[in-house]
């Protein structure tokens, strides 16, 4: 087992964790409600409903769509308000490895006092594990093979052994629990084996309808110059054009920000309300993403707004 001294090592390390603790909220509906409260998330509790079954089973969930569908967020979210503390994200590259999830010993303390737990830097998965708290692995796809292993070994066994500190530390409770995301039309990255696959709980995302996309924004505008639903609706149908058309296909949370910055433009040039020139000027600096797309992009605009 971890000793006192690893664990005591942990909680300096990440005590914001524990200042930022509350009580668990594991019953779906509630979840739904919360997300929407606290989080300003709109999510289908039949999706909350099938993470919180494979948390009661011991499962780790793939979050899996395209980018700008709320994985991320979602999922992070999730996994705070079960473990009742902020949940741990690591964001995967090719070089990740077990010293940056797990942890490894500063260079400097090591000289003074050897391979002990005064010289170990702990790592999130390791704290996940000592805390009781969710670790969010996001695009696992961009990792090597074998540090997907290395990550299922740890979920599979509920344990990560140390062996330079000659402890196991073991998971303390239900609050550990994993989401993985990944966008499988990324270019770039590599395929989930089997392996993986078969242990994992796969939900898939994908592009809400219009009207919930609208309901979305409207959920997530923050800003104080007010903006009317049929502007939200008729980009949201621009967004639906772009997708169908476009190599960068916006999501949600573009039209989110295509929003807000409506809103904020719209709130310097001293508007009461948001207008229609207002969401199109915004649109050039939130739609234009791919050099040659622009042409697309002012002509799904076009298309919806007219010309203005």
């Amino acid at each position: 087992m971890a000793s006192d001294g690893l664990v005591e090592r942990v909680r300096q390390v990440y005590s914001y964790v524990l200042e930022e603790s509350f009580e668990p909220i594991r019953e779906p509906g509630r979840i739904v409600r919360v997300l929407r409260e606290r989080y300003r998330l709109l999510v289908d509790e039949r999706v909350v409903s099938l993470v919180v079954a494979a948390f009661l089973a011991g499962r780790p969930v793939l979050f899996e769509g395209p980018p700008g569908t709320g994985k991320t967020e979602i999922g992070e979210a999730l996994l705070s308000l079960w473990a009742g503390k902020p949940a741990f994200v690591i964001p995967c590259s090719e070089n990740y490895n077990e010293y940056r999830v797990i942890g490894d010993f500063h260079p400097l303390m090591a000289m003074r006092h050897g391979f002990s737990e005064e010289s170990f830097i702990p790592r999130p998965l390791l704290a996940a594990l000592v805390l009781d708290a969710g670790v969010l692995v996001d695009e696992i796809r961009r990792s090597s093979e074998e540090f997907q292993n290395l990550l299922l070994d740890v979920i599979d066994k509920r344990r990560i052994i140390v062996p330079e500190l000659r402890t196991v530390v073991r998971a303390r409770g239900e609050g550990f629990q994993v989401v993985f995301t990944s966008n499988p039309e990324d270019y770039g990255q590599g395929e989930l084996s089997d392996a993986f696959l078969r242990r994992v709980v796969r939900v898939v995302f994908d592009y809400p309808s219009p009207e919930v996309e609208v309901e979305i924004v409207k959920l997530r505008y923050d800003v104080d110059v007010p903006i009317d639903d049929w502007l939200v609706a008729r980009m949201a149908e621009v967004a639906g054009l772009l997708r169908g058309r476009a190599t960068y296909k916006p999501g949600p949370s573009d039209t989110v920000m295509w929003a807000r910055i409506a809103g904020r433009l719209a709130k310097l040039r001293g508007h009461s309300r948001v207008d229609v020139r207002d969401v199109v000027d915004a649109a050039s600096i939130v739609l234009y993403k791919r050099v040659g797309e622009e042409e697309l992009v002012d002509e799904a605009v076009s298309r919806v707004f007219g010309q203005v």
